[in-house]
């Protein structure tokens, strides 16, 4: 039986918090990992991403251009880097938004017998829809969607699909992509 890694993923620089609470196998890849967040906070994957090791190596997507050293996801077990609650590191989606998240070990456990993982526990908060402009464009968005007299009100639902409740988050709602799937499409 494999352990199970339990994190905690915060959104960074929004208040009131958004944030998850998921269980993954020990033996995933940073890529897998990578893929749960996304689905478990409702990002579609549309944009780069990167898990913050130091300053100058990063674990995502490799960019042969790029200023930094990027390790490949799916070549980097979350064991090595993942060894004692607490540990913690960042992981930024969509570069241009900025969308930063604490990432923090909470418990290494064993396998629940008969339990399926990646699994959701508990979260808050409806994730900020894609490309609405990073925390102050969020901050933005949801002053225009709470005032129906604002000027791009009506423009503003309509871009998000006619409604947005802040408030709304189901756990059990969450459904989780198959990482090595995922990955095919990047590859």
């Amino acid at each position: 039986m494999s352990n199970v890694l339990r994190f905690r993923i915060e959104l960074l620089e929004i208040s009131p918090p958004v944030w998850r609470r998921i269980e993954v196998p020990d033996d995933y890849s940073f890529w897998d990992l990578h893929v749960a967040i996304q689905d478990a906070m409702g990002w579609k994957d549309s944009h780069l991403h990167a898990f913050e090791v130091i300053d100058t190596i990063e674990i995502g997507i490799p960019d042969p251009d790029g200023e930094t050293t990027v390790i490949a996801g799916w070549k980097l077990k979350l064991r090595k880097h993942f060894k004692s609650p607490g540990d913690k590191l960042v992981y930024e989606y969509d570069f241009g938004d900025s969308w930063r998240h604490s990432v923090l070990l909470e418990a290494v456990s064993l396998a629940e017998p008969g339990s399926q993982y990646p699994q959701c526990l508990e979260g808050a908060r409806k994730c900020p829809p894609e490309d609405c402009g990073g925390p102050p464009g969020f901050e933005d968005f949801l002053g225009v969607i709470s005032d129906p007299n604002h000027v791009e009100y009506k423009d503003t639902l309509r871009w998000c699909g006619g409604s947005f409740d802040a408030e709304e988050f189901d756990p059990k709602a969450v459904r989780f992509d198959d990482p090595t799937e995922r990955l095919k499409t990047v590859l």
